[in-house]
């Protein structure tokens, strides 16, 4: 099968971190736009304008923090692992580049989830910590993230530590399954995910609409990031090539 030569020509186009550093420029004040609109909408719903749960009262309002992070902490490992494989099959630089600039954003996010789920867990179970399936994945991820940036500060040459980097991402993605399906897997604490593609939410419109809000909204954040981060990642590698020498000078004469 042939593929496309407007898709050959784009992946082609993908390998380069120039052209990924000049087409991502004007996204960025459009994801960080939105990003604040989604996440003031939804924390403001969600916190000032939703009803109390039944159950847990307002401990509950922590979900539109603790449930985005969550979501985006794998995710974003997911993004490394795929970063990962087009490393080590095609040995693009631009998948080194997201993989080294995602990596802080996502120990970010996780330890954001585990620190919300704690104060989630105080009150709810009587505990800021048990050793819940769930929970105990969600720590393994962190210190997924945080060896995968050790590693790439432990080794010397920049392409050894990509390689090595791409290798623990794509090993540490069986554990992306075990987060997701430990509540179904095994007897936790932790309840059912909140958000099921194949299944009507449980809550009312009320709760899970600015629910949906918030993780629009970290999404948006989150990908503003990962371009902001790699652009920084693509300035740093390519500082010896001519265009970006140039566009440094471009930028220190600006008034």
């Amino acid at each position: 099968m042939k593929v496309p030569a407007p898709l050959v020509r784009l992946w082609h186009r993908l390998g380069s971190p120039r052209w990924f550093f000049e087409t991502t420029a004007p996204w960025l004040p459009w994801l960080l736009g939105l990003g604040v609109v989604l996440l003031g909408a939804g924390a403001f719903w969600g916190l000032a304008l939703a009803p109390a749960d039944y159950l847990q009262g307002n401990s509950f309002r922590i979900i539109y923090v603790h449930v985005p992070a969550a979501i985006l902490a794998q995710s974003c490992y997911m993004l490394m692992g795929t970063c990962g494989v087009v490393l080590l099959v095609w040995r693009m630089k631009l998948a080194d580049m997201v993989l080294e600039a995602a990596a802080p954003i996502g120990a970010s996010f996780t330890a954001l989830a585990l620190i919300t789920g704690a104060v989630w867990g105080k009150p709810t179970w009587g505990t800021w910590w048990a050793w819940d399936a769930r929970v105990t994945s969600m720590l393994i991820l962190l210190f997924l993230y945080l060896g995968i940036i050790g590693l790439r500060q432990a080794l010397a040459r920049p392409e050894a530590a990509g390689r090595a980097c791409a290798i623990l991402a794509i090993v540490g993605l069986v554990n992306i399954p075990i987060i997701k399906y430990s509540v179904d897997w095994w007897l936790t604490l932790h309840q059912p995910s909140t958000f099921k593609l194949t299944e009507k939410p449980a809550m009312p419109p009320s709760m899970w609409i600015p629910l949906l809000l918030s993780v629009l909204g970290f999404y948006a954040l989150f990908v503003w990031s990962v371009l902001q981060s790699t652009r920084v990642v693509v300035l740093e590698r390519e500082r010896r090539t001519a265009w970006v020498q140039n566009f440094v000078t471009e930028q220190g004469s600006k008034p």
